[in-house]
């Protein structure tokens, strides 16, 4: 079977699923969702391996803890929202909010995130009645159909349709199959690099997709320095770095500069100040001023090894002084390894032009996170910086896609805005991936206003 009829295959079973799957109540699509998350939940351990083998990147524990850690957040949301039939009434508005589902979801998974990607899409797509077609990443292919296979079982399981979640066979996976998806399905949900991204806008099809990540680390004056190193270390490091959502910059104010770096070096940082390992570094990660792919999800201690220079093995990440922010140094873009780029500071105005810079430079309309207890200064933050998610006191990598301890909602998509050429500016949800339709009753008693009621000042 060539490809174009492979995937046109693909769409009619699951137009026939999705079909049967629309008849279902709440109740029961609840029960379909609830199953795929705890299935991959249950698999977490053996998927993180299996991804760590195949695409050679990341860290195997923090795999697990994403696995199942993202399985827990995303149906803890889910569980008790409307999502079928009617699911509001706005009574003071004399409206009636009824959901559809969209149809058939094409999903582009990338090779960061092979498993948890593809699950919460598909718990997303399930949500809204719909049904799910994956294209994996070339470089995580096998987990990426193992994965569906559990989720296919699960569907079993709980006598849904399994062609409701399908996955591109490894041997058909290609730019070719992907592209015909995008085409061919009625959504699009784009999650890698911004070429696969534009790709998707460019389908003809309604498309979700992510913009590049820079996330920017802004410490005030008043930041509780033990508190938030600990966090950025944690952020900065999170899957060996290769998350949209991992701290790539710290800015600091200047007369803290040494303490914050002496509390770094305290807990696993390694500060570079020497100019030759500087360029060392640099010339490595960054040659010619682009990403070397060879480095991302390699360890803080295995880069300085490649560069050249040693630092103890314990080192969790490294840390070094920019020459300058956005285009005057390459560290100010994002980084997929833990290399955490540092800028010193006047005055909070100083810190979020700065960090304003490297957004420009790339990251544009991503996220930022600030370690600040002054009111006035995190809303100037959160105006100035053209940003989709401010995170206050919170650790990026697992905050700003959803925490328990924050507002945001739980997702593996962050949305740019059109600051990243994206259609949303928050994260992907269900509710993205229904139509609703509005019954509005007309009453008779509400009075037109005049022109002078209108216009009056």
């Amino acid at each position: 079977m060539d490809v174009q009829n492979y995937i046109a295959d693909m769409i009619e079973k699951a137009r026939a699923a999705q079909k049967e799957f629309e008849t279902y109540t709440q109740k029961e699509v609840d029960r379909v969702v609830r199953a795929v998350g705890k299935a991959i939940y249950d698999e977490g351990d053996p998927l993180a391996k299996m991804a760590i083998e195949e695409t050679k990147m990341g860290s195997y524990e923090d795999k697990i803890l994403k696995n199942k850690g993202k399985a827990m957040a995303v149906w803890n949301h889910l569980k008790n929202k409307k999502s079928i039939g009617i699911i509001r009434y706005l009574e003071d508005q004399g409206i009636v909010e009824v959901a559809h589902p969209k149809g058939v979801i094409g999903a582009i998974a990338p090779v960061t995130n092979p498993v948890m990607t593809l699950m919460h899409n598909a718990m997303i797509v399930l949500k809204g009645a719909n049904a799910i077609i994956i294209a994996p990443h070339p470089a995580g292919k096998n987990v990426g159909k193992k994965t569906c296979d559990i989720m296919r079982a699960a569907l079993k399981d709980v006598g849904a349709p399994v062609d409701l979640i399908q996955c591109i066979e490894p041997d058909m996976v290609s730019v070719e199959s992907s592209g015909l998806l995008m085409g061919m399905a009625d959504v699009c949900i784009a999650t890698g690099g911004p070429g696969m991204v534009k790709a998707a806008y460019s389908a003809g099809k309604p498309a979700y997709g992510v913009g590049a990540g820079n996330m920017q680390c802004i410490l005030d004056e008043d930041a509780d320095i033990i508190d938030a190193v600990p966090k950025i270390i944690r952020g900065r490091c999170y899957d060996n770095g290769v998350l949209c959502t991992c701290e790539q910059n710290v800015i600091c104010p200047e007369g803290k500069l040494n303490a914050i770096m002496e509390e770094f070096g305290k807990q696993g940082g390694y500060y570079i100040k020497e100019q030759e390992k500087v360029k060392k570094l640099r010339d490595l990660v960054f040659p010619n001023g682009e990403l070397n792919k060879k480095v991302v999800g390699l360890t803080g201690y295995e880069i300085a090894k490649l560069a050249g220079f040693e630092v103890p093995k314990d080192t969790k990440l490294l840390l070094v002084k920019a020459d300058g922010p956005g285009t005057k140094d390459p560290f100010s873009k994002e980084k997929l390894f833990p290399v955490l780029a540092v800028y010193p500071y006047k005055t909070w105005k100083d810190a979020v032009d700065i960090a304003i810079a490297n957004l420009e430079y790339e990251g544009k309309g991503h996220s930022c996170t600030l370690h600040s207890f002054t009111k006035e200064n995190i809303e100037y933050a959160g105006v100035k910086l053209p940003v989709s998610r401010v995170l206050v006191n919170g650790i990026g990598s697992s905050g700003v896609g959803g925490a328990y301890t924050n507002g945001f909602v739980p997702t593996a998509t962050l949305g740019c805005g059109s600051w990243g050429n994206n259609s949303i500016s928050e994260n992907l949800d269900y509710i993205h991936l229904i139509n609703i339709s509005r019954i509005a009753y007309t009453d008779p008693t509400k009075k037109i206003p005049t022109p002078e009621e209108i216009w009056g000042e």
